[in-house]
């Protein structure tokens, strides 16, 4: 019986460190974490520049594994410690931590793989709970209300602008022709895309008048499309008045959009384990 209770002191004590940016021993082991990862990203960096590389290549190679190591610990640590490990294996935390760890690995096998670990600034994603920047994490969870709320909208929008730049490639493939550099249909759709986004990478352009004054046109209408969607989210996003800063997670479900001052998982129920 002390047995049973001992192993799930520590694994409750482990899942506070790991999990919990709310406890002063989680925010220092995230904090950890987020400059291993940045260590990490910066050794990829200087092994892909061939001098460095060529001088300090064993180091590199050294350090990078003991980091992999590291990540590797923590990523089955992780398991570990939580109720249901599916739920952080299938997570999208969970897969990002196994893409960041398993690409060193892969390298042993198949040559310039390796490069791959540069999948761990994703993990950077974490510094929004794990510094505990209340206004930047409910201005990024007000923005997702916002994005999901509006996205029929968008949806509309975008395929009336897909609608619109067919009609346009079609059009400019039509006056300027092959020999003008509109090849084809598709090709004068990337050029309405091109243009319409204001971008005018300037590969294709049009040479006949009535080409031209088309392309005008459609410049100065890619400045009132791109106010549009802008527009959509800003409307929807000031109905979300309320900001929560709660990064408690969820010991049995991961879940970690609750109120403030949560007690209980609004997910699953569960209690949160407090500090």
């Amino acid at each position: 019986m002390n047995t049973l209770k001992s192993n799930k002191n520590w694994k409750s004590k482990l899942y506070e460190i790991i999990y919990e940016a709310d406890t002063k021993a989680g925010k220092w082991f995230d904090i950890i974490l987020i400059l291993v990862i940045i260590a990490s990203i910066i050794i990829v960096m200087l092994e892909s520049v061939n001098s460095i590389d060529a001088n300090y290549h064993n180091f590199l190679n050294i350090a990078e594994w003991i980091i992999t190591i590291l990540f590797s610990l923590e990523y089955f640590a992780r398991i570990i410690c939580i109720q249901k490990p599916t739920k952080y294996i299938f997570s999208f935390y969970g897969i990002i931590d196994f893409l960041a760890t398993i690409p060193k690995y892969i390298s042993i096998f198949f040559i310039g793989t390796h490069a791959l670990v540069a999948l761990r600034a994703l993990r950077l994603l974490r510094v929004f709970r794990i510094l505990k920047l209340a206004r930047y994490l409910g201005a990024s969870n007000k923005l997702m209300t916002a994005l999901k709320a509006s996205k029929i909208k968008i949806a509309v929008f975008l395929f009336s602008v897909l609608v619109l730049t067919i009609i346009l490639g079609t059009i400019m493939y039509i006056i300027e022709g092959p020999k003008n550099g509109f090849t084809s249909i598709p090709y004068s759709m990337y050029w309405a895309i091109v243009t319409l986004t204001t971008v005018g990478y300037g590969d294709i352009s049009p040479h006949t008048p009535v080409g031209q004054l088309i392309a005008s046109m459609v410049m100065i209408l890619g400045y009132g499309i791109i106010a549009v969607p802008t527009g959509i989210v800003t409307s929807e996003m000031t109905k979300q008045d309320v900001i929560h800063t709660n990064t408690q997670t969820c010991p049995n479900c991961l879940h970690d959009k609750h109120l403030d001052n949560a007690i209980y998982c609004n997910k699953c129920g569960e209690k949160l384990n407090h500090e």
